[in-house]
């Protein structure tokens, strides 16, 4: 593709070269003349005079002092990410019910799906142009929307509800029972959980995670929510539009995140408490049972408290061990 076509997609304008052929997306370092490559930070823009890479994505204040082959662009990031999806289309799937596949006869297949080696679907419902991996168990009275793509040994228990363009990655399990147990009699006896699971379009959600089914009503995730590998969301929780949540986060029962929320890697939530819109947990951070953390705040440390106080208090308590160790 050639730079000043790439230009025109993107809506952005060029220097240099209109005609430079690009190939392929790198990184400054490995990339070469065939290359586009992106800089999106000062530090990356001072290893840009270094980068052989045929075009650059670049912010518009970006100093083309060597008179590079450029593109200008409000956010070279989120330009890139579209370029790849330009230069590295993904590869199409072979349409169609593979022989190995087991698909229950009242099942309603949507066109253009494909469906892999020996993947298993119950009486379902799975939208057009939907990719269903080998290995992947969809039980009965599931409802999948279009364009999916659901990546292989995925599993999906019976009443589960999932909306358009969602990714589950391998190993994720949704609808499994909620951690539901009631203490009678000296012993712990199951509370059945008999809700379900409602997952918005163009949800992602990483590899190996899970999202238990409620106790009654829904566990739901909202529109567009990204979760990494590894995360477990509890029985009844609500997570919002717009949520970004990293690697080995677990939310407790009736846990409520709400919009734009984005919480850190290993954070645990305990029960029932609320994470209003566009706060920030970071990374390791624990969250009490029923705690309430306000609109937009930035929470650290365990338990999770405003990050200044974290800072103060690592700050003291490093102060105090350097004079336990000069009285020493």
């Amino acid at each position: 593709m050639q730079v000043k076509d790439l230009a025109a997609w993107l809506g952005a304008t060029h220097e240099g070269d209109p005609r430079t052929d690009l190939q392929h997306v790198a990184s400054l370092e490995e990339a070469g003349p065939e290359d586009l490559s992106f800089v999106s930070s000062k530090k990356s823009q001072r290893h840009a005079a270094d980068s052989q890479a045929g075009c650059l994505l670049v912010p518009l204040d970006f100093p083309n002092d060597q008179n590079r082959t450029i593109i200008r662009t409000i956010d070279p990031r989120a330009a890139v990410a579209k370029a790849i999806a330009k230069l590295h289309p993904p590869m199409q799937p072979h349409q169609g019910i593979r022989p190995t596949a087991v698909v229950d006869p009242e099942a309603q297949i949507g066109k253009n799906v494909s469906v892999g080696p020996q993947a298993v679907i119950g009486k379902s419902k799975i939208g057009a142009g939907t990719t269903i991996g080998a290995g992947t168990v969809i039980a009965d009275h599931v409802e999948l929307g279009e364009d999916c793509l659901i990546h292989a040994n995925v599993t999906i228990y019976s009443g589960v509800k999932i909306g358009s363009h969602v990714i589950l990655h391998s190993g994720c399990v949704l609808g499994a029972d909620g951690f539901g147990f009631v203490f009678s009699e000296l012993q712990y006896q199951k509370f059945p959980q008999i809700g379900r699971v409602e997952i918005a379009d163009r949800v992602e959600i990483g590899a190996n995670s899970c999202v238990d089914r409620a106790a009654l009503g829904v566990t739901s995730i909202g529109e567009g929510s990204k979760l990494d590998n590894l995360v477990h969301v509890g029985h009844n929780c609500r997570i919002g539009r717009h949520v970004v949540i990293a690697a080995q986060t677990g939310f407790s029962g009736g846990v409520v995140v709400e919009d734009y929320a984005i919480i850190g890697g290993q954070v645990g939530v305990g029960d029932k408490a609320r994470i209003e819109s566009r706060a920030v947990l970071g990374s390791g951070s624990g969250v009490l049972t029923s705690k309430i953390v306000r609109a937009g705040q930035v929470m650290w440390g365990t338990p999770a408290r405003p990050l200044k106080q974290y800072l103060e208090q690592l700050a003291a308590l490093s102060r105090l061990a350097k004079k336990k160790k000069s009285d020493s």
